[in-house]
């Protein structure tokens, strides 16, 4: 979908990306990677730990300003090396 709708909105000079967020401790997710899951997630995360939301933010800034004028259609993941679902 990203790279469609970049596809479709290039030409109006309007870019499109994504980002693919790992395993990340918010509010929204505090206690769902307790226990035996929390310990194969994080044994599956070549960083070793979950995300935090400053992980993230980042790349939603690069993406927002002008470091990245030539960037479109991209799914950019943060998600400590992780690949898919990861355990």
């Amino acid at each position: 979908m990203t790279f469609a709708l970049a596809r479709e909105l290039g030409p109006r000079g309007i870019r499109v990306n994504s980002i693919l967020p790992g395993h990340t401790n918010t509010p929204a997710t505090e206690g769902n990677f307790a226990g035996e899951l929390g310990v194969k997630l994080i044994a599956g995360t070549p960083l070793g730990r979950f995300g935090e939301p400053e992980d993230i933010a980042p790349v939603a800034v690069f993406l927002a300003s002008q470091d990245s004028h030539w960037v479109t259609g991209e799914s950019l993941r943060a998600a400590g090396g992780v690949r898919g679902v990861g355990y």
